[in-house]
This record gives C-alpha cells, structure tokens and sequence, in this order.
C-alpha cells in the first residue's frame, strides 16, 4: 500500500512507499522474464484505465499499456489528434468525460507543466502523471532508480553524474531530488544555453564541462537535447559541436571505472549525445530502463489502485498480502 492515491510528482511519495513500489517491481521484472502465462495475471481485472497522451511518446505510451494489460485492466489509449481536445474541448471537460464513464485510473502525458493535476481535481480514479512539459515525469525516475538498483544493489553512496539539456528535462525535474533524498550525490553538465538559472535548487553539484562531471561517476546519464521545447531558439552553433563538446564516445568510455554505468531516458539520438558504439556498450542499461519501465509502471498501477477503497476489486490487496 502507498501513502498516496494519485501519482503527481516524486514528491508525493515517501521514502518507504518508493522502496515499495520498488520491491514490487523486482517480482514483475522476474515473472516478466518467465512465461506468458506467468507475466500476465488478474490484479486489475474490472478496472479501466485510460492512457491519455497528448503528447508523442513510444517508450512512456507502449509501457504503461503493456503494464496495464499484463494486469488484466480495459486499457483504452487517447491521443492528442484522436481527442476532442483539438476540436476546442477545455481539460476540465475532457476529465469530466472521463469520470462520467467511471474510469478507475488516467494516465496524462501532456506538453503543458501542470495538466494531470487539473485531471486530479476533476476526476474521481487516481491520476498518473507520464510527464508534463519540463515538470516532471515521475515513473521514469521511479524506473531509472530500480535500474541503479538492480544494477548496484543500493542508491544511497552512488554518484550520478546527469550530462546534456538540464534546463528543459523533466527527468532531472524528478530525479535529481529523490537521489538526493536516497542518499546518492548528483552532478549536473551541459552547454551554459542548457543550464537552468539556479540549478542549486536541485541539490546539485554543477561541473563546467563533461569530463570534469564524469571523474568518480557510478552513473552517467545522458540526456536528448529537447529540440521540441526550444521552438525556433537556436541555442546551439550546431549538433556536430555539441556531440565534440558533450557526446559520450569511446574515449570518454574509456575514462570511466569498470563498474561505472550509462543510462538514457530516449529517444535516443545516435551521434549526438551518445555514438552507437557507446549506446551499445557492455556499461549501457539503456534496455535495462525499457526493461524496468514495464515493471515499474504495473508495479504502480497496483499500488495506487489498492488504495481505491471505494473501488470493488479486492484481488489487488489479496496479491499484495500473498
């Protein structure tokens, strides 16, 4: 059981509810990895939840519906384009909606910071949050973390060095904070056009070039530059610069401890802020998040909806007290 019904931001979660979440998806992850019949199963059956992405997305959209269906819930996938949200349909409505048909979970990924609360406070079902403009993205902190995890067998004393476009990332918006929270250390790197303002408010350290950010890392975590965000701003002379200046390749591979480990949240843009060789290292566990994403996510849904007691399914918590 979690201490929350609804998943905004990493925040909202404490310390043991993380470790919960966790844990749980450590036995998914295992019986993901057996049979079919064994990976999926009836925890959620009778509940609909409604996937709503408003934005693109292949990793984030794909996983929280195989998590879904691997439960055994009625997931239902809402795009942008496919909803009444391009034909003038306000959010509150469009929430309303959703509630009036008894939806027991929304999922929201959206370009605007701020939309799943305004679904939270309009709909009855719990609300996760699948990343909000350059807010938050809570799951794939949660699902970074069970790789640092699974990989090193604790958070807390890692060091975990995030390279690339800090400013407009809402995985760092997520993660920085909560390694803080778990004990590990944090620095941060990228071109001054992609730094926040005051990225103190982090609890970060900050390093004035990739390899100085890199000395001592357990993990480095390379980030995408966000082009969508930026609009017609042109921060960069050109990606070419950036890949010499910022990419991982072989060399800077090569500067790293044995045991030290590459992450990418994806897209991934071959050649820019990783070469392929890089992307295809032994150290990557970039397929590893992918992996944990699926884990993770059903491990969420069936936290946040044990916590329905309004809600009829009961196979929920006797599968949690097994």
């Amino acid at each position: 059981m979690l201490s929350t019904r609804h998943l905004m931001s990493m925040d909202d979660l404490t310390l043991e509810d993380i470790a919960t979440i966790l844990d749980r998806a450590d036995t998914h992850r295992e019986l993901n990895a057996t049979s079919a019949a064994a990976k999926k199963h009836g925890s959620l059956r009778g509940y609909t939840i409604v996937n709503l992405f408003l934005e693109p997305s292949t990793r984030t959209r794909t996983s929280f519906e195989i998590a879904g269906k691997r439960l055994g819930a009625d997931v239902i996938n809402i795009s942008g384009s496919a909803s009444s949200i391009v034909k003038g349909e306000s959010l509150v409505d469009t929430a309303l909606t959703l509630d009036a048909m008894d939806t027991d979970m929304v999922v929201v990924r959206a370009r605007a910071a701020g939309t799943p609360q305004v679904m939270r406070r309009n709909i009855r079902g719990s609300v996760v949050n699948a990343g909000d403009g350059k807010h938050e993205h809570p799951t794939q902190a949660l699902l970074d973390l069970h790789t640092m995890r699974t990989s090193f067998g604790h958070i807390e004393g890692l060091r975990v060095a995030i390279v690339g476009d800090i400013a407009h990332s809402r995985v760092v918006g997520s993660l920085a904070r909560v390694l803080n929270r778990m004990g590990a250390s944090v620095v941060v790197a990228g071109p001054p056009a992609f730094m926040p303002a005051r990225p103190d408010v982090l609890g970060v350290e900050v390093a004035r070039s990739i390899d100085e950010a890199l000395a001592g890392a357990d993990v480095v975590y390379l980030l995408r530059i966000q082009l969508e965000r930026l609009g017609s701003l042109q921060l960069l002379p050109s990606l070419r610069e950036y890949a010499r200046f910022w990419g991982m390749d072989e060399r800077r591979v090569a500067s790293l401890a044995p045991h030290t480990i590459l992450m990418h949240p994806g897209p991934m843009n071959r050649g820019v802020e990783v070469t392929s060789e890089v992307a295809d290292a032994v150290a990557s566990r970039i397929n590893d998040q992918v992996n944990s994403g699926v884990a993770v996510r059903m491990a969420v849904m069936e936290l946040l909806l044990a916590n329905r007691e309004d809600l009829p399914a009961q196979p929920v918590k006797e599968l949690l007290n097994a």
